[in-house]
């Protein structure tokens, strides 16, 4: 293999940054950009090819780009130093720069800068013996590529994580009041979807990206995973009873789905083993402060 072919880049070589952008898909003036400690990154662009057929040959006439759809999928445990400072943008919709840097320590460096971005889906999960982590889904409006990072810009990183002892799940009342701890859980997680929209125009000027990225429904739902002690979920069901749920996102941090209903109950039992009560649940509203 010849010495003169480009280097492999390793995810140790990895980082991502964001900021908030005061204009829809405009990266602020040397700005402040935040790190997160991810998991996995996977940023991604597709042109959505638009492919011209005609008579008079099998083959294709032309190949034209239709509306750039860029992406990105975020996998990242909730940092300690401040749990929610990303994570909060799947309910306030602002829209964000993200930069992914590849960065070689001779100082090769690929840089991928999606613009206009907002969170479409978010997964928070949290487990015995883990830390509480999530899982974003952002659709951006346009992409840079450089072999530089932002001009001006400056980088920091949030730190630490938020282990499974520091949560904890409450339950209570429909409407969040009367809050009382559950210490039978073994597993919880939500899901948010925004469902956001792809809306382009017909204009000559970038027509081949999106102008709007509104969001439409939401649906918020979950899963709590319980030692099976007792008939309370099973009874809830029966009863359609409402309730809501607090779940610790670490310091002073919370997510509270209120409004809740019991959508799926059971207790799978196997010889040899402990029975635990699986409950997914969906919810009308939900606030992370």
């Amino acid at each position: 293999m010849s010495s003169s072919l480009p280097p492999v880049f390793g995810a140790h070589e990895a980082k991502i940054y964001y900021v908030e952008e005061t204009n829809y898909g405009e990266t602020p003036a040397n700005p402040s950009m935040i790190g997160l400690k991810a998991e996995s990154v996977e940023p991604t662009v597709n042109p959505n090819l638009i492919m011209v057929r005609g008579v008079g040959s099998r083959d294709l006439q032309a190949l034209k780009r239709g509306l750039m759809d860029a992406s990105l999928r975020v996998v990242y445990p909730l940092p300690s130093d401040s749990p929610i400072n990303f994570l909060q943008h799947i309910q306030t919709l602002k829209s964000l720069s993200i930069e992914v840097i590849y960065e070689k320590a001779d100082g090769t460096i690929v840089d991928l800068l999606f613009k206009g971005c907002k969170m479409d889906k978010a997964e928070v999960s949290c487990s015995i013996e883990n830390i509480v982590k999530a899982t974003v889904d952002l659709i951006g409006q346009s992409i840079v590529v450089s072999n530089s990072k932002i001009s001006g810009a400056t980088y920091s990183d949030y730190a630490g994580a938020v282990p499974w002892f520091e949560s904890y799940i409450k339950k209570g009342e429909p409407d969040g009041s009367n809050l009382t701890v559950v210490e039978r859980a073994t597993d919880w997680k939500f899901t948010v979807e925004n469902n956001l929209k792809r809306v382009p125009v017909i204009r000559q000027t970038e027509g081949y990206i999106l102008k709007y990225l509104p969001a439409r429904h939401r649906n918020i739902y979950g899963e709590v995973i319980f030692e099976f002690e007792t008939k309370e979920e099973y009874e809830e069901v029966v009863n359609d009873s409402e309730f809501s749920l607090e779940f610790g996102l670490g310091s002073t941090n919370k997510a509270t789905l209120k409004h809740c209903k019991w959508q799926n109950v059971g207790t799978p039992t196997k010889i040899e083993d402990l029975v635990s009560l699986k409950a997914s649940f969906a919810a009308r509203e939900i606030l992370i402060t």
